[in-house]
Order: structure tokens, then C-alpha cells, then sequence
């Protein structure tokens, strides 16, 4: 039974029980047995109602021990498949399934692609009529329902609990389970009530599913929904198909232009730091002839619907956004994701990549980042209600997105190692590793920095003491006499972007701290006297040389192999180019025609096929629905209502296509 602490399948002798599972050479045995242990009927539900014939990594560890009865925590990369997890065994178990969905908008999509797929799902939420909720609760209630989703303060509700209990529950599945930890870098407050969930339903298992938790987190989720016990799956974080790149905001919106504008037709995500800054960045974007939609807390909950409807189905629009966007968004089709500031903590950051390249393809993550960001997110931390723990936690958390963000190594590597994953070589996809930052003995720049920051009483910011590095006579150093000190000047060979990044640096390597109770002004730590005694190093980078512009991606674009640093020179033959042509306009007539089913149906475009599925039957071009039948992602739910259109446009295209070379 689900209270039980059973040891993890391929635990190494002495580990505790119930620990994180993770994959490696050491846990093959263990997923040949989870699968063994699955049985044909569950491969025959998951190809007839989900269209596929094998499960992907991680999926048969999680549905063995779902199915065994466990409590289960699955931490898997986004668009690993975590919704399989619980939809499969649901379906294959009868009973009813309790999905906890934190967004209405997520609930509706999932249900609309259970149904297409013949699957018995029903959602309630405040989105809907009355009567639409109620008739929605007699389906459940009379079990014909499979899948049941409700938002937290909803299924929280006593008399809602009250009269689950009379039904036959026999899953609870909790998505975006790091909102109920309070260090997850999304805490939601309505779902901390879960955590009572064991309790009224003692002999149900509680499966929660995350892409987004590091130790304490995971710790912490498993601790509130299920005391600590259960079985914890971890099957990584690395997402190889996102090129991951940092630059210092010097012309941000020139910076940001560049950028979007050469992905001119792609969908992606500008996140924005307030919700002002999110409507001014929609309204430059499009100005600049890019289509583009605004979305934050402030809006108007019908607005911001209408809004994340428009993203959802449409191709090449961007949404200019707060951190109110983006939690359950399943488009698979966003190709970057670009951060106007530095975010508030790696998780966090980790999560909005995340939702770029979810089909698998090349994707860019780039963020801006500047001193400000520094003070600005220690002021925010500093200012927040909250225990002295939670506001050290942040500290260390923000200084590990610093040190991401100044280093000099493989960003993948640093970005994996603040989950306790270890990448072994250097990923070949990010800035660091396809153009390696100069790395210069800063020993005397750094005591140049810090005597101006010393001799101006620690109390000044940045572009301050920039200006009298390279001697600038402003109005400011005037009134205060630091005209007359002997640091004035003596940075003149050196440019004040040049200065800024050094003194960023200086701060990101503990040299200088930010006073927040100071406004900002830099002070001087033990390690950067240290440095000003000539007893410490600094080694620093020095500005970077232009980044090479990339050509914009497609959707049948892969991401660079991992250790290859550029693709292969190797041209294709004449008779490659024109099949690779051919099946790229098939895939885009193909796109087409699924736009068009989803706006008649009011769906996100995925519901209806991913572009995983459509790139296939572009690839394989199938002419009967038997053929149809074969392609991953087609189910006999999804044949029966869309087989003949699809396989009309692939049969029209075959009569338009000129003969092969």
C-alpha cells in the first residue's frame, strides 16, 4: 500500500530507501524489469488511445511503481512526457483519476486532446458555466469519467473532498508539484492544502510530477504530500536542443530586436520584469513589424485568456510576458525564449526555458543581464515577508545564477550541476562553448575598481565609480570633491562597458557586495580586501567579441549533437536536397490543414497532432489509414476523426510533387 516506504527499484545497497532513481548504466536492469512488468494490455491502451508503441525513457519506472500502488515523485525534463504517466495508468485501471492542474487553460487543453484521443475527461474550474461544471460532476459521479481535473483551492474545498470520498478514486496526480514547496521558485499558496490529501484518501496513491526542483525542493514535496515516503524518479534535466547563451544588457531593446527579428515567423516568449515592461516590449516588437501580444497579472482575466488562446494557436507570435505566463504551457512549437532580466533564481530560470523546443527541436534560450539585475533582485529578496531561512535559501540561490551567468565554462554544465547532475564533457551548444570567453589577470584592474569604491566612503553605485575610472567630470563627482581623489582618471585606457563588466564581475566573484540598505552602493567584502592587499586573485572576462548572427530555425531543425561544435560540411546529394524540400512543404501543408481542424474545434493546434507526428507522415507519407494507423502520435480515436483528411492533403501533395532525381 502507498504508506509504505519501499526501496527504489536498483537502489545501491545502503541508500535510503525511497531516494531519487536515477538514469544510468546501473539502472538498465531496472527499467528492462518496469517494463516487463507493465504487461501487453497496457501497450495495447497506450498505441489504441494514445497512438504510441513504446514509452520513453523514465515512463515504464514510473507507471510500475503507479500501478504497484505507490506514492510516486517524477522529475523529468519538459516534454519528457509526464501527463503519459498518469493519463496511461488512469485509463488502464478504471476508476476515477484526480488530476490537480494549476491553470484553467492547461485543464481545457489536456481534456480536449484526452477526448479527441476517446478518452473520458472532464475539467471543473470557475472558466465554466455552471451548468457545464455540473454536468461535468454527474459524468464523474456515475463513472464515466476516466479523468477528473480541478484546480487546488477547488478539490480543497471539504465538501468537494466530502464527496470524492464516495467515489472510486484510484489516482491522484499532482502537475507542477514544486508549487507546493516553498523552495520551488513558483510557491503557490492554494497548494499547500495538498498536503492533506493523504489523509482523506489513505489507500489512494499520490503521483506528483515536476520539471523544476532541485534537492531541497524534491525533498520538501515529497515530506508534504506523502511524509517523506513513496519512491522519487529522477531522470534529469538536460534539455541538449536549447543553445543557451548570456549577454550584458548594454542596448536592450536594440538587443532584443536583433534578435527576434532574425526569428522573424518563429513563436517565442520575451519575459519581461514588471507588467509595464511587458506592454511597452509588445507594443516596440510590434512597431517593428513583429506580431506580438502582451500578458501579465494586471490584465483582465478575459484579456489574458483571449491572449494565451492567440499564442496557443497560432505560428509566429510572440508573448511579451511576466512570470505570469508560461506554468502548464504546452506549445511545442516555441523557438526561444528570451529573458529581458536576470530571473529570480536558477529554478525559475530553468522553468521558463524550458518551455522553448518542446518538439524536440533547436531552440534558443538568451538572456540580458546587467549590475542592476544584481541589486534589484537582492532588494526584492531583502523586502519579502518572509523567514530568515527562506531569504538565506534565495541569497544562495541567486548566487548560483550569478555565478551561471559570469562563468566561463559550459553553461550546461553549470546549469545541470545546481540540480546535482553531472555533465561529463562540454555540451557544444551554448555561447561559452561555441565561442569561449577571453579570460585576462584582473589583479589590477580589480584594485583600481575597489580603491573607487574605498576612497568614495563604500556608498556609491556602479555607474559612479565607473565615471571616475575613466575620469568623467559629472555634475555628481563635482559635488562631491571626487575629482580631487587619485582614482580619478586612472582607468582611461579602458572603455565604461569595459569597467561595468569588471565590477559586475567583482560582485559576482564576492569581491564587492551590494548594500540594499545603502541604495545600491557597492561596499567592499574581507575577500576583496583581500584583492586590494594584492593577497587574492581576480581573473576576469573580458568583453566578448560579436556573436555570429544565427540563421533562423525551422521546426524540422536539430539542435547541434552533443561534442560537435558546428554541423557536418558534407553537402547533401541533389536527390536529398529535393526529398528534404519536398517533405518540408508537405509538413507545413500538413500544419495547415491541423490549424484549420483546431480553429474549428477551439483547440491549441497540438491537441490535434504534435509536429512530432506531422514531421512523420511527412517523412513516411502514408496513403491509407492503415499506413496512418503506424505513425507515433496516430491512435484509432484520432484516425476515425481526422485519418481521411490527412491522408486527402498527403495524397494531393503526392500528385503536386515532381518526380524524385
Amino acid at each position: 500500500m502507498p504508506g509504505a516506504a519501499p526501496a527504489r527499484v536498483g537502489a545501491p545497497a545502503g541508500e535510503r530507501p525511497g531516494g531519487p532513481l536515477r538514469v544510468d548504466g546501473a539502472a538498465a536492469d531496472a527499467r528492462a524489469g518496469a517494463r516487463s512488468a507493465l504487461g501487453p494490455y497496457l501497450y495495447d491502451v497506450l498505441k489504441a488511445q494514445f497512438g504510441f508503441l513504446t514509452l520513453r525513457p523514465g515512463q515504464a519506472e514510473i507507471l510500475a511503481a503507479i500501478l504497484q500502488g505507490q506514492h510516486v515523485l517524477g522529475v523529468m525534463p519538459t516534454g519528457a512526457g509526464k501527463s503519459l504517466c498518469y493519463q496511461l495508468p488512469a485509463v488502464a485501471r478504471g476508476g476515477l483519476a484526480l488530476v490537480v492542474s494549476p491553470l484553467v487553460a492547461l485543464m481545457d487543453a489536456q481534456v480536449a486532446d484526452l477526448r479527441l484521443s476517446g478518452i473520458a475527461a472532464d475539467a471543473l474550474h470557475s472558466g465554466r458555466a455552471w451548468t457545464e461544471n455540473r454536468a461535468a460532476w454527474d459524468r464523474a459521479a456515475t463513472g464515466q469519467t476516466r479523468l477528473l481535473y480541478l484546480a487546488p483551492e477547488r478539490l480543497m474545498q471539504p465538501d468537494m473532498l466530502r464527496r470524492l470520498q464516495e467515489l472510486d478514486v484510484t489516482l491522484i496526480a499532482i502537475d507542477e508539484a514544486h508549487c507546493i514547496s516553498r523552495w520551488g521558485p513558483t510557491f503557490r499558496p492554494d497548494y499547500e492544502a495538498l498536503a492533506q490529501l493523504g489523509g482523506h484518501f489513505p489507500h489512494v496513491p499520490i503521483a506528483a510530477f515536476t520539471a523544476t526542483a532541485d534537492r531541497a525542493t524534491r525533498q520538501d514535496i515529497r515530506d508534504r504530500l506523502f511524509a517523506g515516503q513513496g519512491q522519487e524518479f529522477c531522470f534529469g534535466f538536460d534539455r541538449p536542443n536549447i543553445r543557451l547563451a548570456v549577454q550584458e544588457r548594454r542596448r536592450g531593446q536594440a538587443q532584443l530586436l536583433q534578435f527576434v527579428q532574425a526569428r522573424q515567423g518563429q513563436s517565442g516568449i520575451v519575459y519581461c520584469l514588471s507588467r509595464r515592461n511587458a506592454e511597452t516590449t509588445a507594443a516596440l516588437l510590434n512597431a517593428n513589424g513583429v506580431a506580438a501580444l502582451p500578458y501579465h497579472a494586471g490584465m483582465r482575466a478575459q484579456d489574458r485568456m483571449e491572449h494565451q488562446q492567440l499564442f496557443m494557436t497560432r505560428t509566429g507570435l510572440v508573448m511579451a510576458a511576466t512570470i505570469a505566463f508560461g506554468m502548464g504551457i504546452d506549445k511545442p512549437d516555441i523557438r526561444y525564449v528570451f529573458h529581458t532580466r536576470l530571473p529570480a533564481n536558477m529554478e525559475g530560470y530553468y522553468q521558463e526555458i524550458g518551455r522553448a523546443g518542446r518538439d524536440g527541436a533547436a531552440a534558443d534560450a538568451l538572456m540580458l543581464y546587467g549590475l542592476d539585475d544584481i541589486v534589484q533582485r537582492r532588494r526584492f529578496i531583502a523586502e519579502t515577508d518572509s523567514a530568515e531561512e527562506y531569504r538565506r535559501r534565495e541569497y544562495q540561490r541567486l548566487e548560483l545564477l550569478i555565478g551561471y551567468c559570469e562563468g566561463a565554462q559550459c553553461r550546461r554544465q553549470a546549469l545541470l550541476g545546481a540540480f546535482d547532475e553531472r555533465l561529463e564533457q562540454p555540451c557544444g551548444n551554448c555561447d561559452n562553448c561555441q565561442q569561449p570567453p577571453e579570460l585576462a589577470d584582473g589583479l589590477i584592474e580589480g584594485q583600481k575598481a575597489l580603491s573607487a569604491a574605498y576612497r568614495t566612503g563604500q556608498r556609491f553605485g556602479a555607474s559612479h565609480l565607473v565615471d571616475i575610472l575613466i575620469g568623467k567630470t559629472t555634475l555628481k563627482v563635482r559635488q562631491n570633491g571626487h575629482e580631487q581623489l587619485p582614482t580619478f582618471g586612472v582607468g582611461r585606457d579602458r572603455s565604461p562597458p569595459e569597467w561595468r563588466s569588471i565590477i559586475r564581475q567583482l560582485v559576482a566573484a564576492g569581491h564587492l557586495a551590494v548594500d540594499i540598505g545603502a541604495m545600491g552602493g557597492l561596499a567592499i567584502t574581507p575577500r576583496g580586501r583581500r584583492l586590494l592587499a594584492g593577497k587574492e586573485d581576480f581573473v576576469y572576462r573580458r568583453a566578448p567579441r560579436p556573436p555570429a548572427r544565427r540563421p533562423a530555425l525551422t521546426a524540422g531543425d536539430e539542435a547541434v549533437p552533443r561534442g560537435r561544435a558546428t554541423p557536418s560540411l558534407f553537402e547533401p546529394s541533389p536527390a536529398d536536397a529535393a526529398r528534404d524540400a519536398q517533405e518540408q512543404r508537405l509538413f507545413e501543408r500538413l500544419r495547415e490543414v491541423r490549424l484549420a481542424l483546431a480553429r474549428a474545434r477551439k483547440v491549441p493546434a497540438y491537441v490535434i497532432f504534435h509536429d512530432r507526428t506531422l514531421l512523420e507522415m511527412a517523412r513516411r507519407q502514408p496513403r491509407t489509414l492503415d499506413e496512418l494507423l503506424a505513425v507515433p502520435g496516430v491512435g484509432q480515436a484520432k484516425l476515425q476523426a481526422f485519418g481521411p483528411v490527412f491522408t486527402e492533403a498527403i495524397a494531393a501533395h503526392a500528385q503536386q510533387a515532381p518526380e524524385p532525381i
